[in-house]
């Protein structure tokens, strides 16, 4: 039976899906498994491996964990004497040089979250839910040194339901990526690997979110802007605004038929209605500073005062 010399490069949980697919896939020899190393974490911070490495330890299979791969002279040499036929790479959170992406015979398969060349970058799920796009997918690139830009071997599209928020969409699109990978290496098998070249007239970005990309800016957004922008935000890395000088996460918000002006706050009979340009919402589920998250009527029943939502 064929069986392909492989080596994977990954990092989170996220990429546990198409690890397991490869090593327990019949016709994939997985080599080696090339992560970040070890991280402080919880509170303890505590010396905590990556899922991937986790996952390795766990089926006894060979890893090697760097900072940096292209400063890894001694490794590489090692992963060229294993005369891989490729290198797998999902969510590394590494750039690969030269002497990486020419290391198998058929070189580096990179897995991306969108269907490219739309949404290169480090967020393409939350950044397809904040443009309330109704589809998404899994595209696979054969890697060269510039960003998510090389010929396309395999792709597939993905729906986007309208409630559907981060979390969710990137659960279902962790296992798409393996589904994905698998239907490439059916490809290899059958010589019917084809390579597209990625329409550069068509290239959008996703830039790596930041905390503070997750502040609701009601008066200058419209309602399906701010409610794209909480379900894409959640659960990392949330949305917020102020509410009477005090830290307000929104987790969940939905349209309201009561016109309220852009930016301001009014409690109407038991709910937190804010004013958007062309409509209102009511942020059913929050979590003021320092509490616990609850509904907007259970924080509502303790606030005697004038009630003011702003953006600081």
């Amino acid at each position: 039976m064929k069986k392909f010399r492989v080596a994977f490069c990954g990092t989170p949980d996220f990429a546990v899906p198409t690890l397991d697919l490869l090593a327990n896939h019949p016709h994939i020899d997985l080599r080696y498994i090339i992560s970040m190393p070890d991280r402080p974490a919880g509170r303890g911070m505590e010396l905590k491996s990556p899922e991937v490495i986790e996952y390795a330890k766990a089926k006894k299979l060979n890893y090697f964990q760097t900072e940096n791969i292209n400063k890894e002279p001694g490794f590489l040499e090692k992963l060229k004497s294993e005369e891989l036929d490729f290198v797998v790479v999902l969510a590394f959170a590494q750039f690969l040089g030269t002497e990486m992406l020419n290391i198998g015979k058929m070189g580096c398969f990179n897995i991306h979250t969108s269907i490219l060349p739309k949404y290169r970058g480090a967020a393409p799920i939350q950044y397809a839910l904040l443009n309330g796009d109704t589809e998404t997918g899994v595209s696979i690139q054969k890697m060269v040194k510039k960003m998510d830009a090389g010929d396309l071997v395999h792709f597939a599209t993905v729906s986007i339901t309208p409630t559907e928020n981060g979390g969710q969409l990137y659960t279902r699109l962790k296992y798409q990526a393996a589904l994905a990978m698998n239907d490439l290496i059916v490809k290899i098998l059958n010589n019917q690997v084809t390579y597209t070249v990625q329409d550069e007239s068509n290239v959008s970005f996703a830039p790596t979110l930041k905390k503070e990309d997750g502040l609701l800016k009601f008066s200058t957004k419209t309602t399906n802007e701010i409610l794209n922008l909480i379900r894409a935000l959640d659960p990392w890395p949330g949305t917020y605004c102020f509410l009477n000088g005090k830290r307000l996460k929104v987790l969940l918000a939905e349209a309201y038929h009561s016109k309220v002006a852009p930016g301001v706050a009014k409690n109407d009979m038991g709910s937190l209605i804010v004013g958007c340009l062309n409509g209102s919402l009511r942020l059913s589920e929050i979590q003021l500073e320092g509490k616990k998250a609850c509904s907007d009527r259970e924080l509502l029943n303790g606030i005697k005062t004038e009630i003011i939502i702003s953006e600081r």
